[in-house]
């Protein structure tokens, strides 16, 4: 039996390059975005959940996806 690790990998990537203040911040605090400031605020976080709920829909779903292991 072969598990589906895609899901769980795109997950962690995307979970580690879209926090908050990392790469990039959506909305800044004196700009529209910022580059590596490692600060956040509440709008910021609420945007980046739903970029990464949009990317991360599209990659498993639409693209599809999928790394198995043996």
């Amino acid at each position: 039996m072969e598990t589906d690790w895609g899901p769980v990998f795109v997950a962690l990537v995307m979970f580690i390059l879209l926090s908050p203040g990392f790469l990039f911040q959506f909305p800044a605090r004196r700009r529209v975005m910022e580059f590596g400031n490692m600060y956040t605020s509440g709008i910021s976080i609420l945007v980046h959940a739903v970029l990464y709920f949009c990317i991360y829909t599209i990659l498993i779903v639409a693209v599809g996806i999928h790394i198995h292991f043996q």
